[in-house]
């Protein structure tokens, strides 16, 4: 195990975690927050993998997943659109 993979493990248990914590919990503002920041810490761990296992697939998936969170985020705000909070 090297430093590259040690860090997204601690990222992976200590900023997923949480994440999902918000996001299954609370308001919908809230979920949605959590939501967003769950896309961004997978992103970075993905990048920390590919650099641990020295692969660069790892960099096309979390590049895609980049752009795809976002717009996940946008979709998910536009079903809440109708909803009272």
């Amino acid at each position: 195990m090297n430093a590259w993979l040690l860090a997204a493990a601690v990222l992976l248990v200590g900023g997923l975690g949480p994440s999902l914590a918000v996001a299954l919990h609370g308001p919908a503002h809230r979920r949605l927050a959590g939501v967003n920041l769950a896309g961004t810490v997978v992103t970075v761990v993905l990048l920390l993998l590919s650099q641990g296992f020295s692969r660069s697939s790892y960099v096309d998936l979390a590049l895609v997943l980049a752009v795809l969170a976002p717009a996940g985020t946008l979709v998910f705000t536009r079903f809440l659109a109708g909803e009272d909070t």
